[in-house]
């Protein structure tokens, strides 16, 4: 008989690095919740933040986590199972739920470089960042819109990344983000909506196993401009952008009315939907998952998860934030992370 081989044994996947977010917000509580509701289906993560603060806060709202401080992400594995790892990092500083401290903002900055920092060594799996509250950073300088320009500069890529929003219904990417809807109008172009495409449609092959993606291109007008009598960019732009991508071999129609891009019906037709504008993507999303949808950056060198939802100061401190966002965050992170090991 011949001699079996025993199959190599695969490694264990790598915790995730979960970054602190705004101390004032609800990035701790949703944090807690995520490692209380924890099964079998979790991603093991550490958190890069304050290891007194979390456990302040776990006794405040009567979570009863336990916090196990650790020196290095290869620590969580063994931990995570009996107590929430975390990479400590005092602020120094005492923090009020609802009440931004401007003097966290250098901590709330070094948390997400040592998240992509790790990542990049290959000692985590991906990062997963908690809400950052814009304003308290710009006013430390923080020279970014948000967290997906600061992270594309920390990758050194000179295409900006792309944003999707995703629920296990829905997938859209907006071509124009975190500007004025007077500015998304002027700024709207056929290379942008294009570029927007082509990175999704190779985003969907190798974060999300889709060997031939679909992509459904939203229009702009009402009616996607009804031939051109209420408005002309489907013609001037968004028609010839998706002539391109055809030619450069995507599956990408339309331009499809707004208005009806979204129902159960249309959704079985298409693996993401390209929008032109900011809430013409998220309307949608929040509209059918608003505490499971998941924001992941597509682009980049490494995978990069969030929660779908901001700081929500007005209830931070309180318990009524719910984990459910950020826990989808973890496993498509996870999932991202899984399917771009293997294509």
């Amino acid at each position: 008989m011949a001699p079996t081989s025993t199959p190599a044994r695969r490694p264990a996947p790598l915790p995730l690095a979960l970054t602190m977010g705004e101390p004032a917000g609800v990035g701790g509580e949703v944090t807690l919740g995520a490692w209380l509701r924890r099964d079998a289906a979790m991603p093991c993560f550490f958190v890069i933040d304050d290891a007194a603060r979390l456990q302040s806060l776990s006794a405040r709202l009567g979570l009863k986590v336990p916090i196990e401080r650790i020196d290095a992400p290869e620590e969580a594995v063994r931990i995570f199972p009996a107590a929430l790892p975390v990479l400590d990092r005092p602020l120094g500083i005492e923090i009020l739920p609802g009440k931004p401290a401007p003097a966290a903002a250098e901590a709330v900055r070094r948390s997400i470089e040592t998240a992509v920092a790790l990542v990049q060594q290959g000692r985590a799996g991906a990062v997963v960042t908690n809400p950052i509250h814009k304003e308290v950073l710009y006013a430390a300088g923080f020279a970014f819109p948000g967290h997906t320009e600061f992270l594309a500069a920390l990758a050194g890529i000179a295409t900006p990344p792309i944003m999707m929003l995703l629920c296990p219904e829905l997938r859209v990417i907006p071509v124009t983000i975190h500007v004025s809807l007077a500015d998304a109008l002027r700024t709207l172009t056929t290379e942008s909506i294009v570029v927007a495409a082509e990175i999704t449609a190779a985003a969907l092959r190798s974060d999300f196993g889709i060997a031939r993606p679909r992509l459904a291109v939203a229009g702009l007008n009402p009616h996607a401009g009804e031939g051109g009598s209420m408005g002309t960019e489907e013609q001037t732009i968004i028609g010839p952008a998706i002539a391109a991508l055809r030619e450069k071999g995507i599956d990408a129609t339309g331009p499809f009315p707004p208005d009806t891009l979204f129902t159960p019906r249309a959704r079985r037709t298409y693996d993401a939907a390209i929008c032109m504008y900011h809430d013409q993507a998220l309307i949608p999303i929040k509209a059918l998952d608003f505490d499971g949808g998941v924001n992941a950056t597509l682009g980049l060198p490494f995978v990069r998860t969030s929660p779908d939802h901001g700081t929500a100061l007005d209830i931070a401190g309180t318990g009524k934030a719910e984990p459910g966002s950020l826990m989808a965050a973890l496993r498509v992170a996870a999932d991202m992370t899984a399917n771009r090991a293997r294509s």
